[in-house]
Order: structure tokens, then C-alpha cells, then sequence
């Protein structure tokens, strides 16, 4: 079994979805009292989410490339980047350490195609949705994106850093989220990527008949799947 290297606090919330994803996963593949071998850097998310509002995106990356080499001193095998925004500095950081990167887009994209996924909308930080490095990510896999309107992006950013980063789960923004899922859906998603790794904390796939694609739950796979060498 490789030793996972996560890189994690963004928010901790998250990061410890993570955690329990990989370790059960572990243990649904080999039985018995298996656990993941893995190292954790947890940064403090004051720090990055100031940064990220201030555009200091190269600030954020010496921050992510500190910590994987410090993961790869401790012996990670590979990198398992914990949040879709940070993924913005990904190619940073993959340069910035000798050992792979398991991107969330490639795992993601990965998945949609094996579900014949052509078209799919995308619920994240404004980072995520507005910028390129997501959506070209999924592009360059022959998927097509669609992203929410103007006052729903605002709305699915506000609720991310206001709420569930704060570990805050709130019904009017579970029913105000289900329903930006139908609007993507009638604008012709196949399904919805849940791509800020906050917001498996308040939808599941049991709230609505869309295709939810949780990349929480698919980036930890991956991790897996990587740590057992099946991929």
C-alpha cells in the first residue's frame, strides 16, 4: 500500500470527509482492521481564504508547496490536494515535488465519461466556476460545461464560505441549491458536479433525480484505487 500524502484544512470540515472516505474505502477493499497509510499537513484556512479573496493566488501556492514537500519528506508516495479551489495552483505544486499529483478534475472527468457525461453543470466557489482551471480541466476531456447564472453564483459562494465552512447546514440553502441543480439540468446538465468539497455537507444524491457527481467522494476513490496500485 502506497502512503497517501493529503494536504488538507480547506476546510477542515472537508479534509475529514476525506479521512473517513479513504479509510473506509481501505477497508472495504482488504477486510479486516485495514486502514490507510497516510500523512496529513492541515493548513490554516484564515490564512488561504484571505488570500484567495485578495487574488494572491502565488502567495497561496508557496503555501501548498511548502506543505507538499513537507509531506514528501515524511514519505507520501503521491499527493491528494483536498479542496477544487486550490486546484487553481495545482501545476505549481506539481512542480514543486517529485512525487504525482492526483488532480480532482482529471478524476472527476474520468468518472463523467465512463457515465457517457457530455454535459455537465458545475456548483463551486466563484474561483471555480468563474475562472478557467476547472472548466478547461473538464474541457479538455471532451465535456462540456454549464455553470449558474450571475446571482446563483454568488448565492452558491456566499453559502460555501459564510456557511458550510463554518460548519453550518441550513434548509433555505439546501432548497435554494436543489434549485439551481433543476436550472442546470433544464439547461440541458446531464448531471451536477459538487465541485467545492463543502457541499456534500448539505446535498446528497437522495435530494434530487439529477445525477450529483460528489468529488469528494470521487477524488478519495481514486486516492484508493491509486494506494492499491488498481490504477
Amino acid at each position: 500500500m502506497k502512503t497517501i500524502g493529503l494536504i488538507g484544512g480547506m476546510s477542515w470540515e472537508s479534509t475529514q470527509t476525506y479521512y473517513r472516505l479513504i479509510n473506509q474505502k481501505v477497508r472495504d477493499q482488504l477486510g479486516g482492521f485495514h486502514s490507510a497509510k497516510l500523512v496529513l499537513y492541515s493548513v490554516d484556512f484564515a490564512e488561504m481564504e484571505a488570500l484567495q479573496h485578495q487574488g494572491d493566488w502565488q502567495a497561496t501556492a508557496q503555501i501548498l508547496n511548502a506543505a507538499g514537500q513537507a509531506l514528501e519528506q515524511a514519505g507520501a508516495e503521491f499527493l491528494v490536494l483536498c479542496t477544487n479551489t486550490m486546484h487553481k495552483v495545482a501545476d505549481e505544486l506539481q512542480q514543486a515535488v517529485s512525487i504525482p499529483l492526483l488532480h480532482i478534475a482529471d478524476a472527476t472527468a474520468q468518472t463523467l465519461k465512463k457515465d457517457d457525461v457530455t454535459c455537465v453543470g458545475l456548483l463551486g466557489t466563484r474561483f471555480t466556476m468563474e475562472q478557467r482551471f476547472y472548466i478547461d480541466r473538464l474541457q479538455a476531456h471532451g465535456i462540456q460545461v454549464v455553470v449558474p447564472d450571475e446571482p446563483q453564483r454568488e448565492l452558491i459562494h456566499s453559502v460555501i464560505f459564510n456557511e458550510l465552512c463554518q460548519g453550518v447546514i441550513n434548509t433555505n440553502s439546501k432548497a435554494a441549491y436543489l434549485d439551481i441543480i433543476s436550472s442546470l439540468a433544464e439547461r440541458g446538465a446531464q448531471g451536477v458536479i459538487l465541485g467545492c468539497t463543502e457541499i456534500s455537507l448539505l446535498i446528497q444524491a437522495s435530494d434530487t433525480e439529477i445525477q450529483l457527481y460528489d468529488t469528494t467522494e470521487i477524488h478519495a476513490e481514486q486516492a484508493v484505487q491509486y494506494a492499491l496500485g488498481k490504477t
